[in-house]
C-alpha cells in the first residue's frame, strides 16, 4: 500500500498544491526525504512562477502527477548538508532550477548536458530515484543532490534573480549554443513575457542589436526604453514585417501559445535559426519551402546543464541581469495564475515564500 505524501519521508514539509486540473491551489502537507550523504537541504526563500507551472497545474502536457507542488525557480539558504557534500555549506545562498536528477552516466551527462539525459528528473511532478514524486518550490523546504544545486553569487538578488533558474538559462543557453552571443549580430526575440524580457537582457549584454517581435504595439515603449531593445516589430503589421525580411541572424521564440511561424522564418537571413523555447500546447505548422530555399532551421532548446546554469548565473551577476518581478504572497497564487494566463504581469511573479507561507 502506497504511503501518503505526508508520511512517505521523515521530514515534514508544507506547501501549496493543485489537486486536479482545475489548477486551484490550496495548502498541502507532505514530506521530504532525510538529507543523504550528498544531499543539501534548503530553506526556500523565494520561488518564481513559470508559465510551465500553469501548464502543469492544468495538465496541458499530460505529464502531471497530482497533487502537484510546482516551482522550479527556487532560491534559499542551506540548512543542512550531507557528510560528503563539498559544493556548499550551511548558511550558503543557493538556487535549484528545473531538474533534481539525471543518470550521471550517459554521454549527455558526461558532457554537462544533464538536461538532455533520457532519465533526467524534473524538480516537481516526476518520479525520483526512490520512486516517490518530486515536489517543487511552492513549499517551505527542499532536499536535492548537491550536483543539482547552484551556488548563488553574493551580488545577485535572491528574489529577482530566482527566475534566471528557468527563464534565464532557457534563453542564455540557445544564444550560446547557436553562436548568437557575438557582438554586432541582429537578434530577434519573439514575445516580451517572462522569458522574452530576460532574453533581451542577455542578448544586449552579449553586444547584439535586439529586435523585439510582439503582437502588441503597447509593449514598444517598455521594450526600447526600459529593456534596451534596439527596435520593435508588430507581427500583425504586414508592411513592417515585409520590410524586415532577411535581416535577423537568429530568433529566440519565447511564445507558449500557438502562433504562425512563417512570418518569423521570413525574417531570418539564410543559414539562420528560429529557436523555439516556448512550449505551446498545440502543434505548430512548419513552413517547408522557406527552410529549404534559405537553408534555415527551426530548432528547440530546453534549459541547460548544471555547469552552464552556474555560468549563466555568474554572468548575470557580473552584468547586473535579473528579472523584472512582482513579489507576491503564497496565498495570492490562484489570482496570479489567472493573471498569468492573461499575460497580466511584468514580467515574472515571484513568491515570497519565507515571509508568506504559513502552515495550518
Amino acid at each position: 500500500m502506497a504511503k501518503l505524501p505526508e508520511t512517505e519521508h521523515p521530514v515534514k514539509a508544507f506547501g501549496w498544491a493543485a489537486r486536479d486540473q482545475s489548477a486551484h491551489f490550496s495548502p498541502f502537507n507532505f514530506s521530504r526525504r532525510a538529507t543523504g550523504e550528498r544531499d543539501v537541504q534548503v530553506k526556500v526563500l523565494y520561488c518564481g512562477v513559470c508559465h510551465s507551472d500553469l501548464h502543469m497545474a492544468k495538465n496541458e502536457w499530460g505529464l502531471t502527477q497530482f497533487p502537484v507542488v510546482p516551482g522550479h525557480e527556487i532560491t534559499g539558504i542551506v540548512t543542512e548538508v550531507g557528510s560528503k557534500v563539498e559544493k556548499v555549506k550551511v548558511g550558503d545562498k543557493v538556487g535549484i532550477g528545473c531538474m533534481v536528477g539525471s543518470c550521471r552516466e550517459c554521454d549527455q551527462c558526461a558532457n554537462d548536458l544533464e538536461n538532455y539525459c533520457s532519465k533526467f528528473i524534473l524538480t516537481y511532478s516526476a518520479r525520483y530515484n526512490d520512486g516517490t514524486v518530486t515536489y517543487g518550490g511552492y513549499s517551505d523546504k527542499i532536499v536535492a543532490d548537491e550536483h543539482f544545486v547552484i551556488r548563488w553569487p553574493e551580488s545577485l538578488p535572491l528574489d529577482a534573480g530566482a527566475p534566471l533558474l528557468c527563464a534565464g538559462i532557457t534563453t542564455y543557453s540557445p544564444l550560446k549554443y547557436y553562436g548568437l552571443d557575438k557582438p554586432g549580430l541582429n537578434i530577434g526575440v519573439v514575445g516580451l513575457g517572462g522569458l522574452g524580457h530576460v532574453a533581451v537582457k542577455f542578448a544586449k549584454a552579449f553586444g547584439s542589436n535586439v529586435t523585439v517581435i510582439s503582437t502588441s504595439i503597447n509593449k514598444k515603449k517598455e521594450a526600447i526604453e526600459r529593456l534596451g531593445a534596439d527596435s520593435f516589430l508588430v507581427s500583425r503589421d504586414q508592411e513592417a514585417m515585409e520590410a524586415a525580411v532577411g535581416t535577423l541572424d537568429g530568433i529566440i521564440d519565447t511564445v507558449s501559445v500557438a502562433h504562425p511561424l512563417l512570418p518569423l522564418v521570413n525574417l531570418l537571413k539564410p543559414h539562420s535559426h528560429l529557436i523555439m523555447v516556448g512550449a505551446a500546447e498545440k502543434p505548430l505548422e512548419v513552413p517547408m519551402l522557406p527552410l529549404i530555399f534559405g537553408r534555415k532551421s527551426i530548432s528547440g532548446s530546453g534549459i541547460g546543464g548544471l555547469k552552464e546554469t552556474q555560468e549563466m548565473v555568474d554572468f548575470a551577476a557580473k552584468h547586473n541581469i535579473f528579472a523584472d518581478v512582482e513579489i507576491i504572497s503564497m496565498d495570492y497564487i490562484n489570482t496570479a495564475m489567472k493573471r498569468l494566463e492573461k499575460s497580466d504581469v511584468k514580467y515574472r511573479f515571484v513568491i515570497d515564500v519565507a515571509n508568506s507561507l504559513k502552515a495550518d
